[in-house]
C-alpha cells in the first residue's frame, strides 16, 4: 500500500524575494510619486525603514531625518525669501509653518508614503505609520535621500515640487488644529507639542485611538478618534482652546 506524501505548507516568499519585490516597489514610488530616479536606490529603502524594523546602527532614517531637516529648511527659506516681501519675523512664522510636524506629515501623506515605511507588525497595528510624528520624519529623510543621491540641485527641485504648492495661498494648512497649536506654541517658545497615544481600544478593523497632547508648562488635553491623525487632532482642538481661553 502506498502512502501519499502529505502536502507541506507553502513556505510563502523568501527574503531574497521579498527584498527585490520591496526594492521594485521602491523604484515604481520613486518615478511615479517622488519624480527622482535614485542611483542608490538604498537610500531610498533607508529613509522608509522605522527604528523598529531593524537592529542595525544607521540602518533606519533616524540620520537621513537629521539631514533632511537642514536641507529642506534651507530650500524653503530660499523660497519664502524670493517670493515674499516681509520682515524676518513673518518669514520665520512661513518657515516653522511649511517645514514642521503637520506640513511634513501632509506631503508625506500625499505620497501615499505609509504602506511603504518597513516597520515591526505590532508599531504598525498601533498607527505609527500613518502618524504625524513617523510621517513628517520620512518626509525628512526622504529629502536627505534625494540630496545624497542627486546633489542640490536635485534635492532643491525636489523640494519645490512636493512643498511649493503650500506657498500658493496664506497657509490654508494651519486651518489644521495641530498646526495652529504647533504656531501657538512656537511663537511662545515652548518647543513642540508632544502627542501620546494612551489607549486604544476596540477590534483591529474599528479601532477607537485615546490620545493626550502636551504643550510645556499647560495642563495636558485628551480625545478619541476612529485613526491616531483624527484622535491627535481633536486632542489639538481642545488644548488650543483652553489655551486661549
Amino acid at each position: 500500500m502506498t502512502r501519499k506524501r502529505k502536502a507541506m505548507p507553502d513556505p510563502g516568499p523568501g527574503p531574497e524575494l521579498a527584498r527585490a519585490d520591496r526594492m521594485a516597489r521602491l523604484a515604481a514610488f520613486a518615478c511615479d510619486v517622488l519624480g527622482h530616479e535614485f542611483a542608490d536606490l538604498a537610500l531610498l529603502d533607508r529613509a522608509l525603514t522605522h527604528g523598529s524594523a531593524t537592529r542595525q546602527p544607521g540602518a533606519s532614517y533616524q540620520r537621513l531625518e537629521f539631514l533632511g531637516d537642514r536641507v529642506l529648511g534651507c530650500v524653503v527659506a530660499g523660497l519664502l525669501y524670493g517670493q515674499h516681501d516681509e520682515a524676518e519675523g513673518r518669514l520665520t512664522a512661513r518657515l516653522h509653518a511649511m517645514v514642521e510636524g503637520p506640513a511634513n506629515a501632509r506631503v508625506a501623506r500625499a505620497w501615499n508614503a505609509g504602506p511603504l515605511i518597513a516597520m515591526e507588525p505590532v508599531s504598525r497595528g498601533k498607527g505609527l505609520a500613518d502618524s504625524d510624528n513617523v510621517l513628517g520624519d520620512v518626509a525628512e529623510a526622504v529629502t536627505a535621500a534625494v540630496f545624497i543621491d542627486g546633489g542640490w540641485a536635485a534635492a532643491s527641485a525636489f523640494v519645490t515640487r512636493h512643498w511649493g504648492p503650500m506657498m500658493q495661498s496664506d497657509h490654508p494648512f494651519l486651518n489644521d488644529p495641530k498646526s495652529a497649536l504647533q504656531q501657538w506654541a512656537l511663537k511662545r517658545r515652548l518647543g513642540m507639542p508632544d502627542y501620546l497615544v494612551v489607549n486604544r481600544d476596540g477590534p483591529d478593523h474599528a479601532p477607537v485611538f485615546t490620545v493626550e497632547v502636551t504643550v510645556r508648562g499647560a495642563p495636558p488635553a485628551s480625545a478619541t478618534g476612529k485613526s491616531r491623525q483624527e484622535a491627535e487632532k481633536a486632542a489639538a482642538t481642545l488644548l488650543l482652546k483652553s489655551l486661549e481661553s
